[in-house]
């Protein structure tokens, strides 16, 4: 499968996330909330790796790459922990809009970062998207 039908699944399931996680934060303290998430992702992903025949200890990332995949993961947990607290007070679809402001920050990120060129057709779909988020709130 291309990149482009992953990602879309990717947004079909983030937008899932976002409304089970409402859903489920009646009740709960946010950062309970997102400690049970990280706990049941983790063996969830364990059982999938498990089963298709990629956990091989052996090539577990090492050095500056488990570096990166671990600020990665402390970055995906805080983007949770944020998440939820905005979720528990907040009405869904604009929290989740403006979540996706992430795209921009992403665009502004790797051009600093991995010197992804900067253009104008780039540039309008970042304001494009950073408009639609002020409209969804």
């Amino acid at each position: 499968m291309g990149w482009i039908p992953l990602a879309l699944l990717a947004a079909v399931f983030a937008a899932l996330v976002a409304i089970f996680g409402k859903i489920g934060l009646q009740n709960i303290d946010t950062t309970l909330a997102t400690t049970v998430r990280a706990v049941i992702m983790a063996a969830f992903l364990v059982v999938v790796s498990l089963a298709f025949g990629k956990l091989d200890f052996a090539a577990l990332p090492h050095g500056r790459a488990l570096l990166f995949i671990t600020l990665s993961g402390i970055a995906g947990a805080l983007s949770w922990l944020f998440m939820f607290g905005a979720l528990k007070v907040g009405p869904a679809p604009g929290v989740a809009a403006l979540d996706r402001l992430s795209v921009v920050f992403v665009l502004v990120f790797s051009i600093l970062f991995l010197g992804t060129q900067f253009t104008s057709k780039a540039a309008f779909g970042a304001a494009l998207i950073a408009v639609g988020a002020m409209f969804m709130i």
